[in-house]
């Protein structure tokens, strides 16, 4: 699976000599850091369940909601992107 999300990735980097796409790369990242996000936070989160780290637990569990907000709200990626380019002045048209 790695492996196909490689060459998928590749492929569509490969397509366009002329012009920087970044169209798929939000998509492709949530691929990737999503699921092992997903995976460490549960992780964690047992880990502190067991060693009945209440505090630290709920503290964890709102930072992981933020983080997981960004991976999981569509577009929340290319509209903080736009805002961090407009506040340095980039023109975006």
């Amino acid at each position: 699976m790695f492996q196909q999300l490689i060459a998928s990735a590749s492929d569509q980097l490969l397509a366009a000599p002329d012009d920087l796409k970044t169209d798929a790369l939000a998509d492709w990242l949530r691929q990737i850091f999503g699921p092992l996000f997903l995976v460490i936070v549960s992780i964690v989160a047992i880990f502190f369940l067991f060693t009945r780290e209440i505090t630290r637990f709920v503290q964890f569990i709102v930072l992981a909601i933020g983080i997981g907000v960004i991976f999981y709200v569509p577009n929340i990626i290319e509209t903080t992107a736009r805002a961090i380019a407009k506040a340095l002045g980039v023109d975006l048209s």
